[in-house]
């Protein structure tokens, strides 16, 4: 693609290239809070029934992938906040645009990685919609996602037993 300022180049592939220390990324990601009216930028949890039954190998992953969409929140919100608040030229939308869809996949794939610990029947849990809840992983209302789920085995079972 076409080059960038050279000073600009450097920076960045040192900064792709080395990771930050943790005072500088804890330090750094105070300075930019989730903002208030943006709650989708929240990591969401692990709904706590699915949480206690992980394996710890599982956990791990999950607590790495929660930290990266931390630091891509934070990333998301210093962006935010140094834009005009006007309109984004189409370069400023499209990195918005890139770095929010990053965030998205990131959040499907910790549910692509917790699919394999759960009951078959369940991992429907798991599909990846076009919107993803803010505050848990699997929804409010995982509950009421099994009974369903549930309910919707039964009502097959009843069809093919015909």
């Amino acid at each position: 693609g076409e080059p960038v300022n050279e000073d600009l180049a450097r920076t960045i592939n040192y900064m792709v290239s080395h990771q930050l220390q943790d005072l500088t990324i804890e330090e750094t990601c105070k300075k930019y809070q989730t903002p208030g009216n943006c709650a989708s930028l929240k990591v969401p949890a692990v709904n706590h029934p699915i949480w206690g039954h992980m394996a710890a190998g599982i956990r791990a992953q999950e607590l790495r992938l929660q930290k990266i969409l931390k630091l891509l929140a934070s990333g998301i919100t210093a962006f935010a906040r140094s834009v005009d608040d006007e309109a984004l030229p189409p370069v400023q939308q499209d990195a918005l645009a890139l770095m929010c869809n990053a965030q998205f996949e990131i959040n499907c794939l910790r549910k692509t990685a917790i699919r394999p610990m759960l009951n078959p029947k369940y991992a429907a849990l798991c599909k990846t919609s076009s919107m993803q809840p803010p505050n848990l992983l699997f929804g409010e209302d995982l509950s009421k996602q099994v009974k369903e789920l549930d309910d919707g085995a039964k009502t097959v079972g009843l069809i093919r037993a015909q």
